[in-house]
């Protein structure tokens, strides 16, 4: 298929995910639970385990520099063709090409789809589009392969607040919060949203 065929198919895929946003967000919510399977791994295990530990424990200014070496840790594919998919793929997403950054990394997903920061990075593509059930897929993606990925959580919290789903939407934010326990973003979507869940259950 050429490019012209392959963007229009992927243009069709989109407008149908667009308009099952909420049966796709559903389904997905049924599916991610917050436990995943512990026998996900990476390369580097023991590395991300002794990082994550650290972070749990460490100062706001401590976790800045924690939070920097596990985004590199998640970001090495061990290959280099999947890792140059990766870097295109984010370069068209600094320049707001969103049409190719989709095709890198739809290509990157293709060609490593065991890869949990490919479909990371998708997601925050298709968020960035309003397109929340295709981003609520690749999530889900990304966590069954990288349960500890607290920013994949956070996305997934956030499209559950947008759909109006505040308490799935807290799940979320606390579960991202007791992997990182000084993310600014999550605390303050926790804070926003802990005294609207709470009072709705008085």
């Amino acid at each position: 298929m050429d490019i012209h065929g392959r963007c229009a198919t992927l243009n069709v895929v989109m407008s149908i995910a667009s308009t099952n946003l909420k049966g796709i967000v559903a389904a997905t919510a049924l599916l991610v639970t917050f436990s995943f399977p512990c026998s996900a791994q990476t390369a580097d295990s023991r590395d991300e385990e002794e990082l994550l530990q650290q972070l749990s424990q460490a100062t706001p200014e401590q976790s800045i520099n924690i939070d920097r070496q596990l985004k590199a840790l998640w970001a090495q594919s061990g290959s280099a063709s999947a890792d140059l998919l990766l870097e295109r793929g984010r370069e068209a997403l600094d320049h707001g090409d969103t049409q190719a950054a989709i095709e890198h990394l739809t290509a990157l997903t293709d060609h490593a789809p065991q890869f949990a920061e490919g479909w990371h990075v998708r997601a925050s593509v298709f968020f960035g589009i309003d397109l929340f059930g295709m981003a609520a897929a690749d999530l889900e993606h990304a966590l069954t392969l990288n349960p500890n990925n607290y920013e994949a959580i956070y996305g997934l919290g956030l499209i559950f607040e947008i759909i109006g789903q505040p308490d799935k939407a807290l799940e979320a934010y606390n579960r991202a919060l007791s992997i990182h326990p000084h993310h600014e973003e999550v605390t303050n979507a926790v804070n926003r949203l802990k005294p609207q869940v709470e009072g709705s259950a008085l």
